[in-house]
């Protein structure tokens, strides 16, 4: 078949590797995509909003499937102009992947399914948001309730901060703090049935300890030798299925992929957030470790046929990634710098080891950075322990002027692992 992915960050290029990689994927694409995912597939000007024009795009393609990344074109409704085109996508529906575009929809849509979640209150004015600050006390987890890149979620226990941030949104969501590790798990499903992938574990923190500003992510890996060996059955029939069945009885059917980001507390499983999409940067990881060929799970969801699908295989292997963010990211990123040492990963570290491009572009022929997050330097291995060797071993190929990364990615993981 042919695919157009709609994106061009690192969860797109690693969507379109594996893609690539997939015999029945006769035809690869990607709107507007960047310099590493131009790689592997035909590169097409678009503007990822405009679901008329993605549309049209994908008609003249003939793609016999559309994949949309990123969550802004899902809660702009490009989905349902794909589909409206008569072309199976990959995504939910404008109103489905309000999940994503508004926390109390979510809030509200847990709360209908019987979803374990933090207690929270909607804010709209400062009174409201002063008691409910009062009420659950330090730390304090403010959420901007639209779409903010990942970035839109404050937890810290100074009062000033939180206050500026919940005043700084339209609408806001505060709710009480989740303590427990955090793990990201992510389900395909039409609708109706709903598949789990693998779980796995990112880092939101810029710097090395979880220390710093809030990002995007900085890496992740998978899979989590210290999880429950029951987690996923247990957020299968707690978190996922309940949720998809409660938009299915609403009339807003989801299909596509959805992603729970869960905090495992002293109470149990507790739901921080959903989004509409894969996450970035542990679709990095995950898709490292599936055997199975993506193309026709992916068709198989867009088009109601997930029940007929065999379990999916999975590689024994750990996977790790690695973010190199640019110079004061997540701030002000400098853009612009050339990068090097992309074909020495290539020559010396493949398959292992690869590059996963997410804010780069060409400039004369060179590549070079284009975003705050710039690489996902991504491996495999026989454990976490080896995963990060070969990981860090290909990032210390590469060179951009001031570039930023986490050294300890995993690190905690691999090391219990290995006691």
């Amino acid at each position: 078949m042919k695919v157009l992915v709609i994106g061009g960050g690192a969860r797109e290029h690693a969507l379109c590797r594996s893609l690539s990689l997939d015999p029945q994927v006769t035809a690869l694409h990607c709107a507007p995509g960047n310099a590493g995912i131009a790689e592997v597939a035909e590169l097409h000007p678009v503007d990822a909003l405009d679901g008329a024009a993605v549309a049209r795009l994908a008609t003249e393609l003939e793609a016999g499937l559309v994949v949309v990344g990123p969550e802004a074109p899902l809660v702009a409704g490009v989905a349902d102009a794909v589909r409206a085109a008569g072309i199976p996508c990959f995504g939910p529906s404008r109103e489905a992947a309000e999940l994503e575009g508004s926390k109390a929809f979510a809030k509200d849509v847990m709360a209908a399914a019987n979803v374990p979640t933090a207690r929270s209150y909607v804010c709209t004015t400062p009174e409201q948001i002063d008691d409910a600050l009062d009420a659950f006390g330090p730390p304090y987890v403010v959420k901007d309730d639209g779409l903010a890149a990942g970035k839109g979620v404050v937890v810290t226990s100074d009062l000033a901060a939180a206050r500026a941030h919940a005043l700084a949104c339209v609408r806001v969501v505060i709710e009480e703090f989740l303590d427990g590790p955090e793990v990201s798990l992510f389900a395909i499903t039409d609708g109706e049935t709903v598949v789990p992938l693998q779980p796995a574990q990112d880092f939101k923190r810029a710097l090395d300890g979880d220390e710093g500003p809030n990002t995007g992510g900085m890496g992740a890996y998978s899979p989590l030798p210290w999880a429950d060996p029951k987690l996923v059955d247990e957020v299968m029939d707690s978190v996922l299925q309940p949720t998809v069945d409660e938009l299915r009885r609403r009339g807003t059917p989801f299909s596509g992929l959805l992603y729970a980001g869960l905090a495992i507390t002293g109470r149990g499983v507790r739901v921080i957030e959903f989004n509409a999409r894969f996450g970035d940067p542990e679709t990095q990881v995950v898709l490292a470790r599936l055997r199975t060929p993506l193309a026709g799970v992916l068709l198989a969801a867009a088009e109601g046929d997930l029940a007929a699908l065999p379990p999916l295989n999975w590689r024994d292997d750990a996977a790790v990634t690695v973010v190199v963010a640019s110079h004061n990211y997540p701030d002000t990123p400098r853009t612009g710098d050339s990068i090097e040492g992309l074909a020495e990963v290539a020559a010396q570290d493949a398959p292992d080891a690869y590059v996963l491009h997410a804010g780069t572009r060409l400039d004369g022929g060179k590549v070079v950075s284009a975003g705050g997050r710039v690489l996902s330097v991504t491996a495999t291995g026989t454990d976490l322990t080896r995963a990060r060797e070969r990981a860090y071993a290909a990032l210390g190929r590469i060179r951009l002027a001031d570039s930023q990364h986490r050294t300890d990615i995993a690190r905690a993981a691999a090391e219990a692992a290995r006691d």
